[in-house]
């Protein structure tokens, strides 16, 4: 039996309208993340978390546009070096301007993925610097073989 699920107004649902294309998510317990927040056709999302992922305590609850890639910080390994984080999607919310970081589901769509990075290296002086004032380091084209491997593996 589908598990019932309550959107970010709390009505009952089994996924959601997304707020970008308009079209249909189920939520799958297969994506390999529990809070599902983002359409994996056009990959925007809702500003429903306030402090942590899950939360869906935000009161903003406007688009979140994605605007660029960045991976998790790992912490460091054995050796003194920093430990490769998985992949994740930098989000922009298009009413209060707050830039968060969220991540990438099994289903999402790579070539999307693929070109919100390209899109990424042409975004305004301002929004970088906001993006490293939240601690947010965005890809660079030197780190796209490493962005390939993620999407699909190491013989892509």
């Amino acid at each position: 039996m589908d598990k019932i699920y309550r959107n970010h107004k709390g009505a009952k649902s089994k996924g959601f309208k997304c707020c970008h294309c308009s079209r249909w998510i189920k939520f799958l317990k297969s994506i390999g993340t529990k809070h599902r927040d983002h359409c994996p056709l056009c990959l925007w999302s809702r500003h429903v978390d306030l402090e942590k992922p899950g939360d869906r305590k935000s009161e903003c609850k406007a688009k979140m546009k994605p605007i660029g890639l960045t991976f998790k910080k790992e912490g460091i390994d054995k050796y003194g070096n920093q430990k490769q984080g998985e992949l994740m999607i930098t989000h922009q919310c298009v009413g209060c301007g707050k830039i968060s970081i969220n991540r990438i589901a099994g289903d999402d769509n790579p070539k999307v993925i693929l070109n919100i990075f390209g899109k990424s290296k042409s975004l305004s002086p301002k929004l970088i610097k906001q993006i490293k004032e939240n601690d947010i380091r965005l890809l660079k084209k030197t780190e796209e073989k490493e962005i390939l491997v993620q999407l699909f593996g190491r013989n892509f």
